[in-house]
């Protein structure tokens, strides 16, 4: 009896040191299996690495090219500060001929409410012989004036029968003139004028409807 406990004590130490072998047997496959696949992953890693570096050389720009290209950039550089600078020499002569060409333009924009008395003072009609030497003084004067500021480019502009012109003509009143054409200038309230082409004050005039 004790003998047959015995016999079945030991079959079973034995099946279970068999199953234990198994299971450790088990387990180390596992962590070979494990090993493996994280070595696999690791060159897989390692041959992309090697081919984006592989890729990266091969897309590098060489010494020769990256020469041309700054040299290119320079180049364009210095067409556009040359067309800057071509400008601003355009401009700054343009702005010193328009300054020579109009020069006289403030003094005569002063001058021309003096020129508007004299004009004034010369219609009125006098009868005493002092009044008319004095008369004949200003007119002198009025003609010393206009012929400097002739000599500046300052002249006036024609009005009565011309055809009505808004560049020259400033028109305060409308009427109806036989002898006229429509939109022709009938009389002329001020004297306009004009420093070489730029006209400085329009003159006031009446159009014929």
């Amino acid at each position: 009896m004790y003998f047959i406990e015995e016999v079945n004590f030991v079959e079973n130490q034995d099946k279970y040191t068999d199953e234990a072998v198994e299971v450790e047997e088990q387990e180390n496959n596992e962590d070979a299996t494990s090993e493996e696949e994280s070595s696999n992953e690791e060159e897989v890693v390692l041959e992309s690495t090697d081919e984006q570096q592989e890729s990266v050389e091969g897309e590098s720009i060489s010494p020769v090219q990256e020469l041309e290209a700054k040299l290119e950039e320079s180049n364009n550089r210095f067409l556009r500060l040359q067309a800057d600078y071509e400008n601003f020499r355009r401009r700054t002569r343009q702005e010193k001929e328009a300054d020579a060409k109009y020069r006289s333009q403030r003094l005569a924009e002063e001058l021309l409410p003096a020129m508007d008395n004299f004009e004034r003072a010369l219609n009125i009609q006098v009868e005493s012989e002092e009044a008319t030497s004095l008369l004949e003084g200003m007119e002198m004067v009025y003609r010393q004036l206009k012929d400097a500021l002739k000599k500046e480019g300052v002249e006036p502009v024609e009005s009565v029968g011309m055809p009505f012109d808004p560049h020259f003509h400033q028109a305060v009143m409308q009427v109806e003139e036989e002898g006229y054409d429509s939109n022709v200038v009938v009389e002329e309230l001020q004297k306009g004028y004009k420093i070489k082409d730029r006209v400085i004050r329009p003159a006031m005039v009446k159009v014929n409807q």
